[in-house]
């Protein structure tokens, strides 16, 4: 990074100067056009209408669909030297007030259909200021020298969904955001990049390659939440160059065959795919609908940050599939069971530089942080002999059924080669004999019929009979969760229910459609 004139304090780089690029929100009101150089106007309005709010070290919560004011309010707070706080908006009120109150908001920064809802509440809350408003009003002149505080001091929150609970607050200090601009930004961004975003930017990919296009001086396309036909026209529309999002998403694409047939998707030379595995099969499927795009697996978390693996250092190909190879900073390693460092297979254990400082006000919960430094993801990894880690499932997905080890994605893997299977979820379910025994859900591909005893027999044909799915059942698609990721829990519970009952189908309660909601 420079250290000249151009940028006083790394924050202005969250939003440079720039005429050209623009943030594209694509909401239910339209579309809205923003230039990288009116939104820094906007950044600075924020800081002036709000400068007694925004102070060094306070927490401002935000609490708004993605939008071109969101990426504003969040600058306006980095630069202010105060601690963002995203909220999602998939939360029900009680998760919003815990995060209030969990966080010691000051004040919540919220969109204007959201504000009436948190007086209601009794939270302190300003509404975010639009494009407009920054041009009715006047600038208010500049936001001045960014508040540049100490990487070592908390710099942003994270709350998880709190899908299995309250959500827990992830502290993460000024060095994240630092690592997130100045060194994988470059990486994942250029001025020429045109990058469409759908999932909510209070997780940390999303927020990641949103700040690392805007930061790049790339044109970012922004949605409130995924809708599959709207993704994909929002694609042909705007030229997208680079597409980012989670399994699920892409599986909901595949059920959109007219309009990959129609629509002109050339534009896209970059597919990334985060957050959970995808099979080769569904990998190889997203190729075909973006011809001439690589298409590419990354990894990160919240806790450790993003960046954590990267290309071949000998300049090998990454394979399809494989999340690429180990880079020389962040540092990893595969640890077994008992936590001792092995090779081949094991639980992946990272030290970066964007490393949690701890869960906000949960004492009782010990931070998965080994005592030299190293985040215990909860992933598995195998490696292979060139070097290229590929991902195996999560530690505690894993269950035992009858003695035997069964991994959901293998059976899942197992389930997407089969031709009528575009995507397919895994879990257990109790069993008197077995002590648990799997169980599936699949999104059925397009033009095929669902054949449930014919899928059980694709799958005792590639993994061990103990391994197969005792049920199967189709949906129109998958419940998401936060950040577009599959809703486990509520896939198993649907699951227990329809076992109990001996239905041949779950509760309609988890049909849902291509919409994240």
């Amino acid at each position: 990074m420079g250290t000249g004139n151009e940028s006083t304090a790394w924050e202005r780089l969250l939003i440079p100067d720039s005429a050209e690029a623009e943030v594209i929100e694509m909401s239910e009101t339209g579309e809205h056009r923003c230039t990288l150089r009116r939104l820094a106007l906007l950044r600075d309005r924020m800081l002036s209408e709000y400068s007694a709010e925004l102070r060094p070290g306070r927490a401002i919560g935000i609490f708004a669909d993605n939008g071109i004011a969101w990426i504003a309010a969040f600058a306006a707070v980095v630069h202010a030297g105060a601690v963002p706080v995203p909220i999602s908006v998939k939360l029900p009120r009680p998760g919003v007030e815990f995060i209030v109150a969990d966080a010691d908001l000051h004040t919540v920064l919220a969109d204007r259909p959201r504000i009436a809802s948190l007086s209601e509440w009794g939270v302190s809350a300003l509404p975010l200021l639009e494009p407009g408003d920054a041009e009715e009003r006047g600038s208010g002149g500049a936001g001045g020298e960014a508040v540049r505080r100490p990487d070592d001091e908390l710099g942003l929150i994270l709350y998880t969904s709190g899908s299995t609970g309250q959500p827990k607050g992830v502290e993460l200090g000024n060095r994240t955001l630092r690592w997130i601009v100045e060194t994988v930004a470059p990486a994942v961004a250029r001025p020429e990049t045109r990058m469409l975003v759908a999932a909510p930017l209070n997780h940390i990919a999303a927020l990641m390659f949103a700040l690392s296009c805007v930061s790049q001086r790339g044109t970012l396309v922004v949605m409130p939440r995924f809708e599959s036909r709207a993704f994909l026209g929002a694609v042909e529309r705007h030229r997208v160059t680079d597409l980012t999002g989670v399994p699920p998403m892409f599986a909901m694409l595949g059920r959109e065959h007219d309009l990959l047939g129609e629509l002109d998707l050339s534009s896209v030379a970059r597919v990334t795919m985060g957050s959970a595995p995808s099979s080769h099969e569904m990998l190889a499927e997203i190729e075909s609908w973006f011809p001439g795009a690589s298409v590419t697996t990354s990894y990160g978390t919240t806790e450790s940050g993003p960046g954590v693996f990267g290309p071949h250092p000998d300049g090998l190909p990454t394979p399809l599939g494989s999340v690429g190879a180990a880079r020389r900073v962040p540092r990893i390693r595969l640890v077994d069971s008992d936590g001792e460092p092995t090779s081949g297979r094991g639980v992946l254990e990272v030290r970066s530089p964007s490393m949690m400082m701890r869960y906000r006000n949960r004492p009782d919960l010990v931070p998965p942080v080994t005592s030299d430094g190293f985040h215990h993801t909860g992933d598995l990894f195998e490696v292979d002999d060139q070097g290229f880690f590929w991902f195996a499932g999560r530690e505690d997905d894993v269950f035992k059924c009858g003695g035997e080890t069964v991994y959901p994605q293998a059976v899942e893997e197992a389930l997407e080669a089969h031709p009528a299977v575009l995507s397919a979820v895994v879990l257990p379910v109790p069993d008197a004999l077995k002590g648990r025994k799997p169980v599936a859900f699949v999104l059925v591909s397009p033009g095929f019929e669902f054949d449930e005893r014919a899928l059980q027999q694709h799958v005792l044909g590639r993994l061990e009979p103990f391994a197969h799915p005792r049920r199967i059942w189709p949906l129109d698609a998958f419940p998401l969760a936060a950040a577009n990721k599959v809703d486990r829990k509520r896939l198993a519970e649907a699951a227990l229910l329809a076992c109990a009952e001996e239905r041949p189908g779950p509760p309609a309660a988890t049909r849902r459609s291509g919409r994240a909601d």
